[in-house]
Formats: structure tokens, C-alpha cells, sequence
């Protein structure tokens, strides 16, 4: 690979000419084809997003049969990496602000945050995270910094203290992504400095990994243009990052690329493209170093922009999901058409291959894009979790158990309009369930004809839209205020849960 200053060529040169093309098209000029950029403008110029999709948009956010989808978490802005804590709250970076921001576990079990907080600012572009020995790990632009977590307790102890220096920041591909492997050591992603070019610094384009003090610093493999994400495969251990394929050469070429990451392995930027094909700007003159690259193990659809990538490791998931992965394609602009703006599931076949699968779509549709998706992440509630940076809201996908899963659900209702609870329940729980209702004076505060004089009443409607029978039972233990507490054994909550969601479904 070359050495010496960064050396940037004709085709690199354009992707100055294409932010200049950004900013024309958000003033409405007509470009030429070559630079039709139809990405969301102000998101690309000036940092924008939009709000979290209405609950007639996410009405067309579709799922698997099986699954269902709603709303976490909105007012999440720039919501990148996602990172679950041991207590069960969500970890989100948010570099454009600085910040990581936790947001709290559903206790209630609405399907909703139960609310966020800043845990740390003033960072410079935080992005990757992890939790390793009770410190949480958070990677800046230029380096990597740790602090004390306690999770139980939704606070930091201690001083933010920076364990990893002197990485090269800022660039085109600014973010850095940080994973703890099965070894123990902490890698990290480095993206390039440009769309394609040969970097003076050798930590550009590769991943790199130390100890978790920072020490022993090694680059592990190189050529990867922009490896935002990464996980070991469970079984083999083997690693696996998606990288981002280099811009302004056309729609359907190069390849974004899923590979597996070998140590020591050279994976082609910026001389090779996809299969060792070469390179029209920096291939000539360096056959030999793109026939010695690695292909990709899986190539997604040019200008897919692949990101978050999480292998499943949920027992529980139907047999097609288990052990497959998910991947958050972020979406084109170097494109006359957008594409990507879904998750994609990816299937290990017995020959090798992998296949790939829609898994969450509709963020884009006749052109128009509601959503940005970024990271996928696995919760210990068994929900896969979704961050998108575009509309700042984290999804959350949960199994149905009833068939298809409603693409209408709501904001704060994840769960599909079918039978919340099992249709076979013994008929003297609903009847315990109907008697605790009566004797706990429910109607006083539900039904209108039994209203207590100066009550608000708060009519039940569409209860099984919101809640499964054991969404419902935990909710009714820690509800909203001004509901009091459901003082009861759980048992008996279970029964009144029973019969509000067959009286009021």
C-alpha cells in the first residue's frame, strides 16, 4: 500500500464536488444525473433529521410474520450505537451532541422508555461503546476514553479517563466503533480520511485492537474503507464488519461489503473493489496488492451503507433467526434512485454462502424516507432494539406468538392487534379476574356511569393493543401515576390483567 502523504486523485477530488452538489440540490437547483443526490438534504448538509415517525407512518414500517413494531424511545437525537447495561437500560451515543444518553427499561411495560437522561457530555463525537469490568468504554473520534458505571444506580462514578490516544480524527468517516472481543481485547474501526486515496497515516482504513488499558496497540487488519460495524459469530468465533464501498462510480457499483475479518488480512481499499476488482483510480500499478486482498464473505447492494451488525443469540427466536444476523443499511445518497433504508437478516447456508433477507422496511418508499436505521442491538428482555440517527427514535421489534404481526402498530404499542394473552385460559381466572375489578372499584375511575363525584374518568380502550397478559400484570405493579399501585399478589394481578384485556380488547 502506499506510503507518504495522503495522495488524492481525480475521483477523489469529486466528492468535494459532491457536497457542493448537496448544497445546490437544497436550494433546488436541477443537477446532472451524475450528481443526482436524493438523500434526505438537510440531513446531509446541515446535520438535520425529521421527527420520530406518526403512528400513521409507522403504520407502514413492516416486519416478518411473527414480529411486531413500535415505538422505544423519540427525542433520541443522532441516535447511533446502542449498548444495554446490566440493569437493563439502553446506552445511546449521540455524536453530533457529544453525548451518551441512557434510556431507562420499560418497567411499566407499555413497550416505551420509561424516560432518558444525559449520562455524558462533552465528548468529542462519541460513537462506539461497551462495558467491560463495570467501566463503560466509549470511542471518541481521536481515541477512546473510559469511565465507572454504575448501572444499578443510572449514574458514573469517578472521572471520564482516556485510555487510547493519538488515533486519527475527524475525516470523511469520523466515527470510530468500539467492541470487546471473546479474547479480551478492545478493537476498534478506523475509517479513511476520503472517498478513496492513499492515507498517510496507517491507522486509517483499518480495525486496530488493544488491552483494555489501551496498551499494545496493533493494527489487525487493514484495507477497510469504513468498517462502522462488527461482532463475533456465535460458534465459530469468527469476527465479521460491514464496510462501506467508496462513492461517485455509478449506482450499482462497488459493493458495500460484509467481511470476515482475519487478523493480519488486507481487505482491498482503495485498490480493489468487491471481488479484487480493480480499483479505475488507485488500481493501476497495484494488480499484485488486489489480487493478495480478501473478497467480501457477503456483498450488499452498491451505496447500501451497511452499519450496526448483531449476530442473534436468543434461544427463543423462531429456528430461521437463530444464530443469523442483523444489519442496519443506512441508506444511499451517491445514488440517482435511493436504496438501502432497512435491516436486513443474514443466513449462514451449509455451502458458505450467506443469504440475505428483508427483516424491517419501509423507511423508504416511492423516494420518500422517514428513517434512517443504524444499529441493531439484542435487549435482555428478548426485543430487538433499532437506533435510527434520521428521525432520533430507537424501534423496538417484539415476537407477536399470534401469527402476523400487525405493520400498523402504533407509537407506545409494539404489540399487534391479535389475542394478547392465550385463548385456552381457564374461565375461573377471568371470573377472580372480574370480582378483583368489582371489589378494587375500577369503574370509578373507568366507566362513565359509575364515575365518583370529581373523578376524570379515563376510559379502557383497545387494552390488547398495548399490552400481552404479561406486559399488563408487570405494568399494573408500577403503573403511570396518578394510578395507584395494583396492591396484589401476582397472581391475582395476572387475573385482573385477564379479564381487563377480554373486557376491554
Amino acid at each position: 500500500m502506499g506510503t507518504g502523504r495522503a495522495r488524492r486523485v481525480t475521483r477523489a477530488g469529486r466528492a468535494g464536488v459532491a457536497l457542493i452538489a448537496l448544497a445546490l440540490a437544497a436550494c433546488g437547483w436541477l443537477l446532472p444525473e451524475r450528481f443526482a443526490i436524493n438523500a434526505p438534504i438537510l440531513h446531509l448538509v446541515f446535520g438535520l433529521g425529521r421527527d420520530a415517525p406518526s403512528p400513521d407512518a409507522l403504520a407502514r414500517i413492516e416486519v416478518p410474520e411473527g414480529f411486531a413494531i413500535g415505538l422505544f424511545a423519540e427525542d433520541v437525537p443522532n441516535a447511533r450505537l446502542l449498548r444495554f447495561t446490566g440493569n437493563g437500560d439502553l446506552l445511546v451515543s449521540s455524536p453530533r451532541s457529544g453525548r451518551v444518553l441512557l434510556l431507562l427499561a420499560d418497567a411499566d411495560g407499555d413497550g416505551r422508555s420509561d424516560g432518558q437522561r444525559t449520562l455524558l457530555e462533552g465528548l468529542d463525537r462519541p460513537h462506539g461503546l461497551d462495558l467491560r469490568d463495570d467501566w463503560l468504554y466509549v470511542a471518541e473520534t481521536d481515541g477512546v476514553g473510559r469511565v465507572r458505571l454504575d448501572a444499578a444506580g443510572r449514574r458514573t462514578l469517578g472521572e471520564f479517563e482516556r485510555v487510547l490516544t493519538g488515533l486519527p480524527g475527524g475525516g470523511n468517516h469520523y466515527t470510530r466503533t468500539l467492541r470487546f472481543g471473546p479474547d479480551g481485547w478492545m478493537y476498534v474501526s478506523i475509517g479513511s480520511s476520503c472517498n478513496v486515496c492513499e492515507e498517510s497515516d496507517p491507522l486509517r482504513a483499518t480495525v486496530v485492537r488493544a488491552r483494555p488499558d489501551g496498551s499494545g496497540l496493533e493494527i489487525f487488519a487493514t484495507g477497510l474503507r469504513n468498517a462502522v460495524g462488527f461482532d463475533w459469530q456465535p460458534g465459530s468465533g469468527a469476527l465479521y464488519a460491514t464496510d462501506n464501498g467508496r462513492d461517485l462510480l455509478g449506482d450499482d457499483f462497488p459493493p458495500c461489503e460484509l467481511n470476515r475479518i482475519e487478523r493480519g488480512g488486507f481487505y482491498g481499499w482503495p485498490y480493489a473493489n468487491g471481488n479484487r476488482e480493480l480499483d479505475p483510480d488507485l488500481g493501476p500499478g497495484n494488480e499484485d496488492a488486489a489480487r493478495a486482498s480478501i473478497p467480501p464473505a457477503h456483498a450488499f447492494r452498491a451505496h447500501n451503507a451497511p452499519l450496526g451488525i448483531v449476530f442473534l443469540r436468543d434461544p427463543a427466536l423462531p429456528e430461521p433467526y437463530r444464530n443469523a444476523a442483523l444489519v442496519a443499511l443506512h441508506g444511499s445518497w451517491n445514488r440517482s434512485r435511493k436504496d438501502g433504508y432497512r435491516v436486513v437478516s443474514l443466513h449462514w447456508q451449509s455451502d458458505g454462502r450467506i443469504q440475505e433477507r428483508d427483516f424491517v422496511t419501509g423507511f423508504e418508499q416511492d423516494e420518500d424516507v422517514i428513517g434512517r436505521p443504524v444499529d441493531v442491538a439484542e435487549g435482555p428482555d428478548g426485543a430487538i432494539y433499532v437506533s435510527d440517527d434520521y428521525a432520533g427514535a430507537i424501534y423496538r421489534i417484539t415476537r407477536s406468538g399470534s401469527g402476523a404481526a400487525s405493520p400498523g402498530a402504533t407509537a407506545g404499542a409494539p404489540f399487534p392487534a391479535a389475542t394478547a394473552h392465550p385463548p385456552d385460559v381457564d374461565p375461573a381466572a377471568s371470573a377472580r379476574g372480574r370480582a378483583l375489578y368489582a371489589s378494587g372499584q375500577c369503574a370509578g375511575c373507568h366507566e362513565a356511569s359509575q364515575a365518583r363525584e370529581g373523578v376524570v374518568v379515563v376510559p379502557l380502550r383497545g387494552v390488547s393493543l398495548r399490552y400481552t397478559l404479561e406486559g399488563l400484570t408487570r405494568y399494573l405493579a408500577t403503573p403511570t401515576p396518578p394510578m395507584p399501585v395494583v396492591d396484589l399478589p401476582e397472581s391475582e394481578r395476572r387475573d385482573l390483567a385477564l379479564h381487563l384485556l377480554e373486557r376491554h380488547p
